[in-house]
């Protein structure tokens, strides 16, 4: 019944990165190919960091964990990408899948053919783009003037940035640009907030087809605190910070754990003309994760067409 509501949809946009929106994509496969996934290609850190410094890519890690969500499991096609090398030596650490997507790159035309050769290779629906398909850094300007660059030091950073911006500029993927354009529901989040959710939202396409585009907008925020400085943020600071960055109050619903206090509860009034909407998200494997059936359920219930 909740499924059929949402199904009514034609196109349905999902925006962010790291694990965040991988549940979400999971929790909305049902959608097939009315279902997209834009994610974050800022990524420096771990086996995709090694990558971009050795061989100037994207961050392939977020695309990866996006389509290892969505892989039919349990099969081979599906283990081998998740297989992560171990020992000492230069593979240790490296994750087989992101190794293939940058294969795959230097053989195709596009680093977004590369994702569409092993979406058919593991037979997903769902498209899964980059936001760019140019490098490019997440960079942090600090109260005191300074630059920091590199989005493993701005999950560092003990206090908020002022500002974020991408270098070099790059632009947006087109096939991003037209989703968000047809969209009748955009999501934004869960994850980290300042560098899987505003990353893709920096580039001033993406953030001009979203104000162009007739779609709800939702955000979900995280289930826990973030262990980096938009832990300081609120979620009234939060909307805040993507209203400005896309140019233009975009936020109509917001869907929240449940188990809230008081003062969380008050912060919402400065919003008024949100909507807020709790529910009872969290995982029963991990606090941190959503569950994706109620995730899922959470996103039907508030939706109306």
């Amino acid at each position: 019944m909740l499924n059929q509501r949402l199904a009514s949809f034609n196109k349905v946009v999902a925006i962010g990165g790291g694990h965040g929106l991988g549940r979400v994509l999971a929790s909305l496969s049902f959608l097939g190919d009315r279902l997209t996934g834009i994610v974050a290609t800022t990524d420096n850190g771990g086996s995709t960091g090694r990558l971009r410094q050795d061989q100037h890519t994207i961050a392939w890690g977020d695309l990866r964990n996006c389509l290892s969500h969505l892989a039919p499991r349990p099969s081979l096609s599906s283990q081998l990408f998740d297989h992560r090398f171990v020992g000492n030596n230069e593979l240790s650490g490296h994750n087989l899948g992101n190794v293939i997507l940058h294969a795959l790159d230097q053989l195709c035309v596009r680093p977004l053919d590369a994702v569409n050769l092993v979406r058919s290779l593991l037979k997903i629906n769902t498209s899964i783009i980059p936001m760019s398909e140019a490098s490019t850094h997440l960079t942090a300007l600090t109260y005191c003037g300074s630059k920091i660059i590199g989005e493993l030091s701005v999950d560092e950073m003990k206090e908020a940035p002022v500002a974020l911006s991408l270098e070099p500029e790059v632009d947006a993927t087109i096939e991003a640009c037209e989703a968000i354009i047809c969209a009748d529901l955009i999501i934004l989040g869960p994850g980290s907030f300042l560098t899987s959710i505003i990353p893709p939202l920096l580039l001033p396409k993406i953030a001009q087809s979203i104000q162009q585009s007739q779609a709800k907008v939702i955000l979900i925020d995280n289930l826990t605190n973030e262990y980096a400085a938009a832990n300081q943020f609120s979620i009234s600071e939060k909307i805040n910070w993507i209203h400005q960055v896309v140019g233009a109050e975009i936020i109509s619903d917001v869907i929240q754990q449940s188990t809230l206090s008081a003062i969380e509860h008050s912060d919402n009034s400065e919003h008024s003309e949100i909507k807020f909407h709790q529910f009872d998200l969290v995982s029963s494997h991990h606090k941190g994760l959503h569950d994706k059936t109620a995730l899922g359920d959470a996103i039907c219930q508030i939706t109306r067409k």
